[in-house]
């Protein structure tokens, strides 16, 4: 599949997730083994209210999903799901500010896709989090 057509087929994929829908992901950068994702600040998904702090499992669920759309953008990947991964919290996003999570693929084997990726809000210099991550990909025939 060439791709263009990876890309279009991760968007199609990411607009099936409910959870991905639930957090209002939006797809905004794809293809050549990159991804990016931005999630708007929601009040429902504050973890602090005293301070509206987005909670960090929402921050976790943007950055895997981003992961998992890198690895799917490779050449030969039907389908991908989380073998592992690793996010490091570096400060909280700001409230009401979108976080876009960066998600690169930078090495595949036979059966798994390794990828680091970056949230940020808007300051690149000093990221929300970053994450480094592995997937089982499933390979066309």
């Amino acid at each position: 599949m060439e791709e263009a057509g990876r890309a279009a087929a991760v968007g199609a994929f990411m607009d099936r997730l409910p959870y991905a829908r639930a957090l209002a992901m939006a797809v905004e950068a794809l293809g050549g083994g990159e991804a990016t994702i931005a999630m708007p600040w929601n009040a429902a998904l504050v973890g602090d209210p005293a301070t509206g702090v987005i909670h960090g499992g929402a921050v976790s669920a943007l950055m895997d999903t981003a992961g998992g759309a890198a690895a799917m953008t490779m050449p030969g990947t039907l389908g991908t799901a989380t073998l592992d991964l690793r996010i490091d919290y570096m400060r909280p996003a700001a409230p009401g500010a979108t976080i876009r999570a960066r998600a690169t693929c930078y090495h595949v084997t036979r059966h798994v896709a390794f990828v680091r990726a970056v949230a940020s809000d808007g300051d690149d210099a000093h990221p929300v989090a970053t994450a480094a991550g592995a997937f089982t990909i499933e390979r066309a025939p």
